[in-house]
């Protein structure tokens, strides 16, 4: 990594013009009037985020998009994050990101073109069982004549009820592997709404038991680290949006809440805390923005410290702020009514996927080591 943070006109543009876009399309009275509705957010707004090309900006130019890069994504993901827009963008690019990666041809150039004009994608990565080692699938894939019969059940599979495409991971003669589901040939009686803290997200259960689908739609082999780490980097600048607005949050109430006639952000005990998230969010930026400079010029050592560094802090940093905002709204802060508890749930999602700091550290630790003594 040749440089620690880089920041390009480009990616202000996009940080410029994705902010304004979140704040328009995905206000906190919005966020709250779709918490009931099946989408996260409705399709007018999907269909002006893929105009604007975030869609297709992870997707090389030859299949139809924007071959930004993440380092381009994240950007436009931290300003979702402080709106608490919930969209298939995250993990739509990450599929699209595996097909460039390890998808035929064929696979390639039917879905990214379609995927950069606006089709969803989605992951199917993680299992009842919790490991967020995705290298060690339980489900199944059976080779049969022409096709591959599918076994197991996911969990935590966003927007898989609206997505034209899942890629899940399976066990296939031993070694874990990659399948595209088209959601033509999903059954809607398998795709199951799940109950998650983070109500602004449509997250789903998919039963694969007696799914078939053609041989042809198994990807190619790969590192499946890769997917770990794009994942992560878009979790944790979701992140680092939600701790800053979780910080403006806190911050606006201390400057209007009186107690003993003195505004209450005048008392040293919720000065200091604040002070720290707000040391916390400029941490989490900068590691967020470190590792989104080198992520795009490939694999490296440093590249997944960098990663695995910033989804620690931003695990830990977004979790406090959330924490502390509940706790500065005093009994209010418990209240359905309040907002700081829309953040913390969002940073508390987002901590626990992937593995959350105690996690995230156990396995730099090594990282940092290796080249020690």
């Amino acid at each position: 990594m040749s440089k620690d943070i880089e920041f390009s006109e480009e990616q202000a543009m996009l940080l410029d013009s994705a902010r304004e876009f979140a704040k328009r399309e995905s206000s906190i009275d919005l966020v709250r009037a779709r918490l009931d509705e099946d989408r996260a957010i409705p399709v007018a707004v999907w269909d002006a985020m893929a105009e604007l090309g975030w869609s297709g900006v992870v997707i090389p130019e030859q299949h139809g998009g924007l071959g930004l890069g993440f380092s381009h994504l994240v950007p436009i993901v931290e300003c979702m994050g402080r709106q608490l827009m919930a969209s298939p963008l995250i993990w739509s690019a990450i599929a699209a990101h595996a097909l460039s990666l390890a998808g035929t041809e064929e696979q390639k150039s039917r879905w990214l073109p379609a995927t950069a004009a606006g089709a969803i994608g989605t992951m199917g990565l993680m299992e009842a069982g919790g490991n967020w080692d995705l290298s060690v699938p339980t489900c199944a894939a059976k080779l049969e004549s022409h096709h591959l019969a599918l076994s197991g059940t996911k969990v935590f599979v966003e927007d898989a009820a609206i997505a034209d495409f899942i890629i899940v991971s399976v066990l296939l003669e031993g070694q874990p592997r990659l399948v595209m589901i088209e959601a033509s040939s999903i059954d809607a009686a398998t795709v199951n709404r799940e109950v998650i803290i983070d109500e602004t997200r449509r997250s789903y259960r998919l039963t694969l038991d007696g799914l078939q689908v053609p041989k042809s739609n198994l990807l190619l082999e790969l590192d499946f680290a890769e997917i770990e780490l794009a994942a992560m980097l878009l979790l944790s600048a979701e992140m680092a949006g939600g701790h800053a607005s979780t910080l403006d949050l806190i911050v606006e109430y201390l400057k209007t809440r009186k107690q003993f006639d003195r505004y209450i952000g005048s008392f040293q005990a919720l000065k200091h805390p604040t002070v720290d998230i707000l040391i916390g969010l400029e941490a989490s930026r900068s590691q967020v923005y470190h590792a989104a400079t080198g992520f795009d010029a490939g694999a490296s050592k440093n590249r997944e410290l960098a990663v695995r560094t910033a989804k620690a802090v931003a695990s830990e940093g977004c979790a406090f702020a959330g924490d502390r905002a509940i706790q500065f709204h005093g009994g209010f802060g418990f209240t359905f009514e309040c907002d700081a508890q829309l953040y913390l749930r969002r940073a508390l999602w987002g901590q626990h996927q992937l593995g959350d700091e105690v996690h995230q550290r156990t396995l730099i630790a090594p990282l940092l080591l290796a080249d020690v003594g």
